[in-house]
């Protein structure tokens, strides 16, 4: 659906797609590929060209902290909002009295105690937050570990949410069935320090499966574009864990059931090179399954088409996007 690595920005620029109550800027990490949202004052963020947010979707992002980050600067904030208005985005600030109806989920690097961090959700509806719970994690921790890539996965009212590959919340009632989620904003507080700053990067929104097991059982074939793999590789990405343990799980469930898994790529690159791509990473994806979570690779079979079967257009970013999947087919 979305796809955000701020490519088209310049370097010290807010990025054109945004809008905010407050300021940030794209920069280079020394280390790390790429360029990244720089926020370092309190303030709301907003992707622009995300306006709606369906029933069941996966929303991915590299976050970053400086090392010496603060206990006492505020921590990163996610909402995944229905705003009536999306002008008033801005009432989302840290403390300010406001009509909400989000899922808020947040991390900071730095716990009251120990070498860990910390991270926490709350579930608005209307100006109280009616569920809330935190959590401390080792996955983000600024001193030794400033760098986590988070993965939050939505299916109808349930929410999970990944930190690297641990799964640090899994709500079943996160989202109210009565109402329409339009919104990603992301949010940084009044106590934060001079020198703090977060960096976001990668952010992708994908659309999700409404449930793998009737999907594979029932229909017969489950397509998922959760499954990441690094560029022109057959490297499989860490955000990827959760839709992985979800498949395994029902291929753990229903013991007799075999599947083919069949890659497929986008059109960049030559048509043989894709075809042998999409076989390695269908060859790839079974690896895993067997390795990570003791599924029989005997149960499985790896296939690729390449670019040859397109789910959409290959000439823009996200069609591209969309053509990179994983399908599993029940034999």
């Amino acid at each position: 659906m979305a796809a955000e690595d701020f490519s088209q920005d310049a370097i010290g620029d807010f990025p054109d797609q945004w809008n905010t109550n407050s300021t940030g800027e794209v920069v280079t990490v020394n280390g790390r590929p790429g360029k990244w949202l720089s926020l370092a004052k309190d303030g709301v963020f907003m992707p622009e060209f995300i306006n709606s947010l369906p029933e069941n979707f996966t929303l991915e992002f590299e976050l970053m902290c400086n090392p010496a980050y603060s206990y006492y600067s505020t921590g990163f904030y996610l909402y995944m909002a229905g705003l009536k208005n999306r002008k008033e985005f801005h009432q989302y600030k840290m403390y300010a009295p406001s009509n909400r109806q989000a899922v808020e989920v947040w991390m900071h690097p730095q716990d009251a105690v120990g070498t860990r961090g910390h991270t926490g959700f709350r579930l608005w509806d209307g100006d109280k937050g009616d569920n809330k719970n935190e959590a401390s994690t080792a996955q983000f921790y600024g001193k030794t570990n400033n760098y986590v890539k988070v993965s939050v996965w939505r299916q109808l009212q349930r929410l999970r949410v990944y930190l690297n590959e641990e799964k640090v919340w899994d709500i079943p009632r996160a989202f109210d069935a009565a109402h329409t989620y339009n919104t990603i904003l992301f949010m940084t507080g009044s106590t934060h320090k001079a020198d703090d700053r977060f960096l976001i990067s990668n952010l992708r929104l994908a659309v999700g499966a409404p449930d793998t097991r009737h999907k594979l059982i029932t229909e017969g074939k489950f397509v998922t574009r959760g499954i990441l793999f690094d560029v022109s590789s057959d490297r499989i990405r860490p955000e990827s864990y959760g839709v992985l343990k979800d498949i395994a799980g029902v291929l753990t469930e229903n013991s007799s059931i075999k599947v083919k898994i069949v890659g497929h790529t986008d059109s960049d690159g030559d048509d043989a090179s894709n075809m042998m791509l999409s076989k390695r990473r269908a060859e790839a994806v079974k690896a895993a399954l067997s390795a990570t979570f003791s599924i029989d690779a005997a149960r499985i079979e790896a296939d690729g088409k390449g670019e040859s079967q397109p789910a959409d257009k290959n000439n823009t970013t996200v069609g591209k996007a969309n053509n990179r999947r994983v399908e599993f087919i029940k034999l």
